[in-house]
């Protein structure tokens, strides 16, 4: 078990107090060479987070959340997104985690409901960050290690983002910040302002990434990360499902995709594309049995073979499904180059970068 914290406040001490979770990890999982693949570092700063994240868990009872949190905290996970959108289950599963203390704790929320009040703070009207002190209070915590700008807000300018941003971790409320869903542009242009202006730039960016969807985190960020050390946080590596192998042109009942507000989903897994991808994740599949593994967890680990991405935020609606998604770790050193290459045949969308067209 992870040591207790020795103060009142339900989550961590600093990981240079008490050790990296990779000591940890070692101790009870095996080699530094393991421990090496199961923590990174969350792009060039020195958190140490799991290369595998929970993230979404929103259709959870409270009981089964409690469990998926619990399992993976005892796998090793050390990285939880919780996005305001879990409020309702995460509020009440936070407490059995106030002895741990190397838990990496990320929050989530469209910035736009904070700037609204930003000017109101400005005027001294008692008014505060409300979309991140509302997240800590259901978490009953007193800072989170990572608070992400949930997609850019065109009516706010960079400056007061960043200030903005800068303040958040001033106040003590985070230890850094990120971006999800922003351009490479933007989040470059946060970092000049952050450097202009003595303020403190996003540590890393929050991207889909999976095996239909890679141009960003292939080509995009690893550029941002040479250049001012951005990292990349990855979700949806089975595309909302769709690599899991369920939808095989059509949406059983009790899918995701069967759900009310995904008719997006089963438009697209009905669709022409949708039909050629599951053409491509039949002969994945195959590749899968050769390596003793399921789709899923080649999915997983494919996106885990990518150097660039800090860490894979998992969905599960079950404890088996973790286990599963978790065993992908042991699928990622098969993953050769001779069998990266024939995946990416079969894909046929590896993106390519200006400098691959220039040699």
């Amino acid at each position: 078990m992870y040591p207790e914290s020795t103060t009142d406040s339900p989550a961590r001490l600093s990981l240079r107090q008490t050790g990296s979770p990779g000591m940890i990890y070692s101790a009870r999982y095996g080699s530094p060479k393991r421990q090496l693949q199961f923590y990174r570092n969350l792009g060039k700063s020195g958190l140490r987070v799991s290369c595998l994240g929970l993230g979404k868990i929103t259709r959870q009872t409270v009981c089964m959340a409690e469990q998926l949190m619990t399992l993976a905290y005892e796998n090793g996970i050390n990285l939880f997104d919780t996005a305001e959108v879990y409020a309702a289950v995460l509020a009440t599963v936070s407490k059995p985690f106030k002895v741990c203390s190397l838990i990496i704790l990320c929050t989530n929320f469209l910035y736009t409901l904070i700037f609204a009040v930003t000017a109101l703070l400005l005027l001294n009207c008692g008014s505060y960050f409300a979309g991140l002190k509302a997240s800590l209070e259901r978490l009953q915590l007193d800072y989170v290690d990572v608070v992400f700008a949930n997609r850019p807000d065109p009516n706010t300018p960079m400056e007061e983002t960043v200030r903005a941003m800068t303040h958040v971790i001033n106040q003590g409320m985070a230890m850094y910040w990120g971006t999800s869903r922003w351009s490479p542009m933007e989040i470059m242009e946060a970092y000049s302002v952050a450097r202009q202006f003595n303020q403190i730039p996003p540590i890393c960016e929050q991207a889909e990434y999976h095996m239909f969807q890679r141009e960003k985190v292939e080509v995009q960020l690893p550029e941002l990360f040479h250049k001012i050390g951005v990292g990349a946080m990855t979700w949806s590596p089975l595309a909302c499902g769709i690599i899991s192998g369920k939808y095989d042109g059509r949406v059983p009942p009790y899918s995701r995709a069967s759900l009310k507000g995904y008719q997006w989903l089963k438009d697209k897994i009905l669709s022409e594309e949708g039909r050629r991808q599951q053409a491509k994740l039949k002969e994945l599949q195959a590749i899968a049995e050769r390596l003793g593994c399921t789709l899923p967890q080649l999915a997983i680990a494919w996106c885990l073979r990518n150097e660039g991405v800090s860490s894979v935020l998992l969905g599960a609606s079950n404890t088996d499904q973790l286990m599963e998604n978790i065993g992908a770790i042991q699928v990622l050193p098969k993953l050769s180059s001779s069998i990266t290459h024939e995946v990416d045949s079969i894909l046929g969308n590896k993106p390519y970068s200006k400098k691959d067209y220039r040699s």
